[in-house]
C-alpha cells in the first residue's frame, strides 16, 4: 500500500501532464507484479470493489469517534478518504500489506465481512495509506488521471504506441502480468484476446476563425457535428460491442442496437435516441439511458436509440483507417444503405462553397439537436488521438446567462479545502429557482474569492453544502456559458443546462437584474 498512497499523493498534487505521466511510469518500474497492475486497473476504473460502501465507512467512523465530531470534521474537510484518514487513530500494530492482499482481503471477505477487514485495515496503516485505502474502496480515485493517460504512461513505460495497448485493452484482465512482461521484453505481446475490439478514436481540434482564411474550403468536407455521445460499433465473429470514445464497454445500455448490428465491420458515429416524432431527441433524452447496465423494454419503446454514422473503419476483414477520408466516406454511404434504416443512418454533408456560406450555416442549423459542424480534410487518414490540422470541430457560440449563486460545495482532491461546486438560480418573479450546477470556468485566484465569499455568507448548512445569502439587492452574479436547454420534469425550474460553466464572475451586478426563467423558456424547443 504504500507505494499505491505515496502514488495517489503525488498525483494530486501533480498537475502537469508530462509529470503525471512521468509518477506512473516510476510506479511501474518500481512495483512488483501483480501490485503494479491493481494499481493501474484501480486509476483505469477497471477495479471493481462492492464490498465497501460510503455508508459503512461513515458507522466505522462513528465506532471509533464521537458522532457529532465526526460530522463537524466531515464537514470542515469535505472528504470522506481525507476525514476517515485524518480522523481516525492506529488501534494495532503497523501493517505492511500490498495492494492485491487489500483487493484479494475486500473481495473474500464479501459485504458481511467487509466492515472487519476495513477496520483491521485503517487500525494498522498510516494516514496516507488510510487515506489510499478509503479511495480504493469506493472507486473515489480523483487525481487527475484520465484511463487514457493511464494507458500513455503504460505505453511510455514500454517504448510502444498507446495505440497497441488501447487495441489490446478489451481482452485483459488486471493484474496485467502479460502485458508487463511484454513491455519489459521478457514475453512475446500478449495476443489479441477479445473478438470485436475497440479501436482508438481520432478526434478534431476547435477550430482558429482567424485560420480560415489561409484554408482552402476545397480541400475539406463538412458535416453537422450532433449533440449525443461519441460512439463505436463493432462486430467480430458473432461478437457486438458498443463502446463510447474513451473505449468503455456500453453494450449492455443498448441492447436495441446491438440487436441491428448484423454486420462485419467497424462504425464511429453519434448515438442519439429518437423522441415522439422519429427525429433525434435532445441529450437530456439520452441521458437517461447512459450508465446503466441493464435497461427496461419500457424505456427502449420511449427512447428507442440509433447511430448516425460519421465514418467506417472497418469493413469485414479490410481496415479502412490508411485510406482518405473522402473514400470512406463513399465506402460508408454504400454500408449504411444496407443497415436498418431505425437502427443506423447516415451524419448529412453541408456544402462548403465558401467559408461566409458555412459560417451562416453553422448559426442556423436544421435541427434543435445539432451542436456545430465538423471540418475535414478530404485526404486525411484516420489516426487515434487529436491530430492538430486534418480535423476540426467549429461549435455553435455558447448560450450566456446571468444567474446567481445559491449553494455551494466543496470539492474533491486538491480542492477539499475549498467551496468550489456551485448551484445558481435566476428568478421566477420575487423568487430564485436552480438551473444548473457548475464547477469549472473559473481561475484559482477567482476560486479563492468566491469561497471566501461563501464563508462569509453562508445562512444555512446541509452537511458539505452550504447555502448562501441571495437577494435581489445582495448576492453573488454569475454569467453562466452553456451549451444548450432542454425540458427536465427533475428539475423545479423545469429546464436543464447542457455543459454549464462560469463564463465570468459579474461582481459589479446586483442580483436584482439577473435573467429571470421566462427568458431562459424561450430558448427551449416547443413541448
Amino acid at each position: 500500500m504504500k507505494r499505491f498512497a505515496a502514488l495517489l499523493e503525488r498525483l494530486a498534487l501533480t498537475p502537469a501532464r508530462l509529470g503525471k505521466i512521468k509518477l506512473l511510469k516510476d510506479y511501474f518500474r518500481d512495483t512488483p507484479d501483480p501490485d503494479r497492475g491493481i494499481g493501474l486497473a484501480a486509476i483505469t476504473r477497471d477495479l471493481d470493489l462492492k464490498t465497501v460502501q460510503p455508508a459503512m465507512l461513515r458507522e466505522l467512523a462513528v465506532e471509533r469517534v464521537d458522532a457529532e465530531l465526526f460530522r463537524l470534521s466531515y464537514d470542515y474537510v469535505g472528504d470522506l478518504a481525507e476525514t476517515l484518514a485524518l480522523i481516525w487513530g492506529a488501534a494495532g500494530p503497523a501493517v505492511d500489506v500490498g495492494l492485491a492482499e487489500v483487493v484479494d482481503q475486500l473481495n473474500g471477505a464479501g459485504r458481511g465481512g467487509a466492515p472487519a477487514v476495513m477496520r483491521g485495515l485503517l487500525d494498522g496503516l498510516d494516514t496516507s495509506e488510510r487515506y489510499a485505502l478509503v479511495k480504493l474502496a469506493t472507486g473515489g480515485l480523483r487525481v487527475g488521471v484520465s484511463a487514457r493517460l493511464a494507458k500513455q504512461a503504460l505505453a511510455g513505460f514500454g517504448g510502444v504506441d498507446v495505440t497497441e495497448i488501447e487495441e489490446l485493452w478489451h481482452g485483459l484482465e488486471p493484474p496485467y502480468t502479460e502485458v508487463f512482461g511484454w513491455l519489459e521484453g521478457r514475453t512475446a505481446k500478449p495476443a489479441q484476446a477479445a473478438l470485436a475490439p475497440f479501436r482508438p478514436v481520432m478526434l478534431a481540434t476547435p477550430l482558429d476563425q482567424d485560420n480560415l482564411a489561409a484554408m482552402d474550403p476545397g480541400e475539406f468536407l463538412a458535416e453537422w457535428k450532433w449533440d449525443g455521445i461519441r460512439v463505436q460499433a463493432t462486430a467480430e465473429g458473432g461478437v457486438r460491442r458498443l463502446y463510447s470514445r474513451t473505449g468503455d464497454d456500453i453494450s449492455g445500455a443498448f441492447p436495441d442496437v446491438i440487436a441491428h448490428m448484423g454486420f462485419e465491420g467497424s462504425l464511429d458515429g453519434e448515438l442519439l435516441v429518437r423522441g415522439a416524432d422519429g427525429q433525434a431527441a435532445p441529450f437530456s433524452e439520452l441521458q437517461q439511458r447512459l450508465n446503466r447496465k441493464t435497461v427496461s423494454k419500457a424505456m427502449m419503446e420511449k427512447r428507442p436509440a440509433f447511430i448516425r454514422a460519421y465514418d467506417l473503419l472497418h469493413e469485414e476483414d479490410q481496415n479502412l483507417r490508411p485510406l482518405p477520408f473522402a473514400d470512406r466516406r463513399a465506402r460508408l454511404e454504400r454500408f449504411i444503405a444496407g443497415l436498418n434504416g431505425d437502427r443506423f443512418d447516415l451524419s448529412p454533408l453541408v456544402e462548403v462553397p465558401s467559408w461566409e456560406a458555412l459560417a451562416a450555416a453553422r448559426t442556423d442549423p436544421p435541427h434543435p439537436v445539432i451542436e456545430g459542424l465538423m471540418l475535414k480534410r478530404r485526404d486525411s487518414i484516420y489516426v487515434p488521438g487529436r491530430p492538430k490540422g486534418p480535423w476540426f470541430k467549429w461549435k455553435r457560440d455558447p448560450f450566456l446567462i446571468d444567474a446567481v449563486l445559491m449553494y455551494a460545495q466543496r470539492g474533491h482532491g486538491k480542492r477539499s479545502s475549498f467551496y468550489s461546486d456551485y448551484t445558481f438560480g435566476v428568478w421566477q418573479g420575487a423568487n430564485l429557482v436552480p438551473v444548473g450546477k457548475a464547477y469549472f470556468g473559473f481561475t484559482d485566484e477567482e476560486l479563492k474569492q468566491i469561497d471566501k465569499f461563501v464563508r462569509d455568507h453562508t445562512v444555512e448548512r446541509f452537511g458539505p453544502v452550504r447555502s448562501v445569502r441571495a437577494e435581489a439587492d445582495f448576492g453573488l452574479v454569475l454569467e453562466v456559458a452553456f451549451e444548450g436547454l432542454n425540458w427536465s420534469s427533475r428539475h423545479k425550474s423545469g429546464v436543464a443546462m447542457r455543459f454549464p460553466r462560469i463564463h465570468r464572475l459579474r461582481w459589479d451586478k446586483p442580483p436584482g437584474e439577473a435573467d429571470v426563467l421566462t427568458s431562459l423558456e424561450a430558448m427551449l424547443p416547443p413541448k
